[in-house]
Formats: structure tokens, sequence, C-alpha cells
């Protein structure tokens, strides 16, 4: 098992940037792939971001590509999503996740097996 925990997110005027990381405690962290997800009020959660385990391939939501970048460090035990370009519509909550199966990385919630618990993004206009 592995336990996530996010950080780095607060209000930021709209254009701006914030970065927000996910570290990982537990078994192995540069076995699982993780993906960012995010969820507004009364809306469904969606894809934002992934990386697969060795960060050689990513994967980005049509919404945030562009102006999202996802990274990792496995030494640190860490992922990062720097957000560039921030939008009212890029308000939520972002969650980061770990997959199950170290050969599927995908912008499907259905493939993560651990959640963080989350960190506020609040984007004014």
């Amino acid at each position: 098992q592995v336990q996530l925990v996010e950080s780095g997110g607060g209000l930021v005027q709209a254009g701006g940037s914030l970065r927000l990381s996910c570290a990982a405690s537990g078994r192995t962290f540069s076995n699982y792939p993780i993906g960012w997800f995010r969820q507004a009020p009364g809306k469904e959660r969606e894809p934002v971001a992934a990386i697969n385990w060795s960060g050689g391939t990513t994967y980005y939501a049509d919404s945030v590509k562009g102006r999202f970048t996802i990274s990792r460090d496995n030494a640190k035990n860490t992922v990062y999503l720097q957000m560039n370009s921030l939008k009212p519509e890029d308000a939520a909550v972002y969650y980061c996740a770990a997959g199950g199966d170290w050969r599927v990385t995908s912008l499907n919630h259905r493939d993560y097996l651990y959640w963080g618990q989350g960190t506020q993004v609040t984007v004014s206009s």
C-alpha cells in the first residue's frame, strides 16, 4: 500500500501559477503510475494528468494541455503538477492517485487504487 499527501494548493488570480506536490510513502513509489484528478463543487471528478512509473510517458486532459505539466522525482517520492495560466474553471479540489498496475497509465480513475486527501485550488477572476 502507498500513502499520498497533496500540498501546494491555495488562492491565485486568473493567469497565475501554482505547483502542486504529491508526496508518497509506503511501498516502492517508482512502481506506480500517478494521476491527478480534480473535482469542483457540484461536478463529477475529472482527470487532469497522468504519468507513468518512469516519468517517460504523460497524458493530459484536453482542458489543461499546454498549461499544466506533470512530472515526478522518484528519488524524492514526489509527483508534481505545475499549473500555469490558471483559469477560474480550474478551481477545484485536486487529488493525486497511485495506479494499481505499473503497466497501466491512464486518465481513467478506475485504474487508480490509492488516493490522497486532496488540496484546494481557488482561482479568482
